[in-house]
C-alpha cells in the first residue's frame, strides 16, 4: 500500500509539470514543421530519418522527439542515454507512447542496481504515469488513450473502448484479436461477424491495414468487385505492400484477382516503389517485378507510365509501412 501511494505521490508531481511544460512547448515554424513531417514519413519509410527529426526534436516538439527516440533506439538495438533523453522530454509534454516505451525497458541498469539517482524514474514509475494519465484521458473520450491502455495492461475492455470511440487502429487491432480468438462469444458466427464489422470500421476509418484485413474477408466471401476496392483504396493513400500488390496486379503479373489491365498504371506504381530502399525489402520486389512489366511495354510506354508516377506521388499521400508506433 505504501508503494502504491508513493507512486500516486509521482504521478500527481508528474501531472503538475506536465501542465507547465504543455504551457511553455513552442509551435514550429514552417522550416521545422516541414522537417518533422519529412522525418516521420522517412521513418514510415524504414528509411534514415534522424536529420530531419533531430531539427524537430530540437525545438521543442514531443512527437519528433519520440520518432527521434526510437530512430536511435532501433537503429541501436537498446534505449541508449540519448535515446532515453529524447523520450523523457517527449513524455514531459505529455506523449503517452514515449513513457510507455520508457515504462517497457526492462534493460535499465540502475532500476536493476536499485540505485538510480534521486528524480529518476523507474520503469515502474513510468507505467504507473503512462497508466494514470491515460485512463483520465480514456474516461474522457479519447479513443487513442484507451489505446494505450491496452497497449499498457493487455485488457481487452480497453481495445473494445477504444474501438467503439472510433479510434480506426483500435479498430483493426480489435478485428485481429477477436479473429485469434480472444473475447467470448456464445456462438462462433458472432465471433466471425464481430471481426467483420470491426475491419469494416476500421477500413471506413481509414486505416490501411483495416482495409486490407476487410479486403481479405471479402474475398473469402466472394465479393471480388469489393476486395478490388478495398485494395485500390489502400494502394490509393500510400500503403507499400498494397501498392506492389495493386500495381502488379494491374500489369497482370499475374492476373489473379480480376484487376482491368493497365500496363502503364502498373508499371508506374511498382516504379514510385523504387524509393523505399531502405528496410523493408521492398526494393528487392521492385528490380524482380519492374523488368517483368517492362518486358511487355514500349519505351513510349514506358517514358509514359514514369510521367503517370510523377503524378500520382503528386496528388497522393508519400509511401509508408505504417509500422506499428511501438513496434520492435
Amino acid at each position: 500500500m505504501i508503494k502504491n501511494k508513493h507512486y500516486k505521490s509521482i504521478a500527481q508531481v508528474f501531472f503538475v509539470f506536465l501542465a507547465f511544460a504543455s504551457h511553455s512547448a513552442m509551435a514550429l515554424t514552417s522550416d521545422q514543421a516541414i522537417a518533422k513531417e519529412k522525418g516521420i514519413t522517412l521513418f514510415n519509410q524504414y528509411k534514415s530519418a534522424e536529420a530531419e527529426l533531430r531539427i524537430a526534436a530540437e525545438a521543442g516538439d514531443a512527437e519528433a522527439q519520440f520518432y527521434l527516440a526510437e530512430e536511435i533506439r532501433q537503429r541501436s538495438q537498446y534505449i541508449t542515454p540519448e535515446a532515453k533523453k529524447w523520450l523523457e522530454a517527449a513524455s514531459a509534454q505529455g506523449d503517452l507512447y514515449a513513457m510507455l516505451r520508457l515504462a517497457r525497458s526492462d534493460n535499465d541498469l540502475c532500476t536493476t542496481m536499485k540505485n538510480c539517482p534521486p528524480g529518476q524514474k523507474t520503469s515502474a514509475e513510468w507505467m504507473n504515469i503512462v497508466k494514470e494519465l491515460a485512463t483520465s484521458k480514456a474516461e474522457k473520450g479519447d479513443a487513442e488513450s484507451a489505446y494505450v491502455m491496452y497497449l499498457a495492461t493487455g485488457q481487452l475492455e480497453w481495445l473494445k473502448k477504444s474501438a467503439e470511440s472510433g479510434f480506426a487502429q483500435g479498430q483493426w487491432l480489435l478485428a485481429i484479436r477477436y479473429k485469434e480468438g480472444n473475447g467470448s462469444f456464445l456462438l462462433p458466427w458472432k465471433r466471425s461477424e464481430a471481426v467483420e464489422n470491426w475491419a469494416k470500421a476500421s477500413a471506413l476509418g481509414g486505416n490501411p491495414k483495416g482495409m486490407m484485413e476487410y479486403a481479405a474477408i471479402l474475398f473469402e466471401k466472394g465479393d471480388m468487385e469489393s476486395f478490388r476496392y478495398w485494395n485500390e483504396q489502400a494502394a490509393s493513400i500510400g500503403f507499400a505492400t498494397t501498392v506492389y500488390g495493386y500495381g502488379s496486379d494491374l500489369a497482370h503479373e499475374p492476373d489473379t484477382y480480376g484487376f482491368p489491365y493497365d500496363i502503364i498504371k502498373g508499371y508506374a506504381l511498382i516504379y514510385l516503389l523504387k524509393e523505399l530502399d531502405g528496410g523493408g525489402g521492398m526494393d528487392a520486389n521492385v528490380n524482380d517485378k519492374l523488368p517483368k512489366i517492362a518486358a511487355k511495354m514500349t519505351q513510349t510506354q514506358i517514358a509514359e507510365a514514369k510521367v503517370f508516377a510523377q503524378k500520382w506521388k503528386a496528388t497522393h499521400p508519400p509511401l509508408s509501412f505504417f509500422p506499428d508506433k511501438l513496434g520492435d
